[in-house]
């Protein structure tokens, strides 16, 4: 189980009255850009745990860590259509406004990243540096099927061991690379215990909002938007194996964006671990030259 050391629980209120919820690393630490990580479509603010804990300690920086609406140990929201990248994003601002944290790196992991490109329209100054985890401006439709199909049948273990060989069983062919550590941090993070047992920390309903799309179809894109982040130092890492965000797009990525650097995680899909081989220190060196650079 990973340490629940090194952080404090932030409550704050979203734009239309539900209680959120981050967790906040160094707390005292100043002087350095504080990093506001940002989860994917079901996950939730523990997944960047020993990340925030590596950036917190050895780089001193105050990191940000959220929890969506629907996620975690943020509220339900009741009403479906409301769990929008669009919300999710003002969701953040409130968040940031309530700490009083004025800019900020951002990393973000593929819906993350998708809400890091709206939040670069909606208030570029917010964004210091950007480091986009396994996500782009072209989301690649069968990615996003291979996520829909596996909520639409996702298993319900009831101890740690079965989860443990459920999430192995599920991704098991494109994460290759990972150890046994590796599998029950992701199932630390992914549930929560109940009386019941096991269950995804997030509202089931999310599912639904998959239902709709028309994936036979190519799912529009966020080039004009990306292209506005082309003044802000920015990270893309992807996984060798992901099926989410293509070679391809990262290609574009790099000859549309004069200040970007890339690194391909062997081993991994659809996202890599943050906290696993070089990672932390990668992104720790990112942050430190792009603040030097750039501040």
């Amino acid at each position: 189980m990973p340490s629940t050391e090194g952080f404090s629980d932030f409550f704050y209120a979203s734009p239309d009255g539900l209680q959120l919820h981050a967790r906040v690393y160094g707390e005292a630490n100043s002087g350095h850009w504080p990093v506001v990580c940002l989860p994917g479509l079901t996950r939730n603010c523990r997944d960047f745990h020993e990340l925030a804990v590596h950036l917190s300690t050895r780089a001193e920086r105050k990191v940000v860590a959220f929890d969506y609406r629907g996620r975690g140990q943020s509220a339900y929201d009741p009403d479906i259509s409301h769990y929008t990248v669009g919300v999710e994003a003002g969701d953040i601002l409130a968040g940031l406004a309530a700490l009083g944290i004025e800019d900020a790196a951002f990393i973000g992991t593929s819906r993350g990243g998708l809400i890091i490109h709206v939040l670069g329209a909606m208030r570029p100054v917010a964004l210091k540096a950007i480091v986009l985890n396994d996500i782009g401006p072209v989301v690649e439709a069968g990615g996003l099927a291979h996520i829909r199909s596996y909520l639409d049948r996702a298993p319900k273990p009831k101890t740690r061991t079965e989860a443990v060989g459920a999430q192995r069983g599920a991704h098991g062919s494109d994460f290759p690379g990972l150890a046994e550590a590796d599998w029950e941090r992701m199932v630390s993070a992914l549930y929560r215990e109940t009386a019941e047992g096991l269950m995804p920390d997030f509202d089931p309903k999310l599912v639904d909002t998959l239902a709709g799309l028309d994936l036979s179809q190519k799912l529009p894109d966020l080039w004009p938007q990306f292209e506005a982040l082309a003044a802000m130092p920015l990270l893309a890492i992807r996984g060798a194996n992901s099926k989410l965000l293509s070679a391809e797009t990262l290609e574009q990525m790099r000859k549309r964006h004069p200040c970007i650097e890339t690194i391909m995680v062997e081993g991994q899909g659809h996202a890599p671990f943050l906290e696993t081989g070089g990672l932390p220190g990668a992104i720790a060196a990112f942050l430190d030259q792009a603040e030097l650079k750039f501040r």
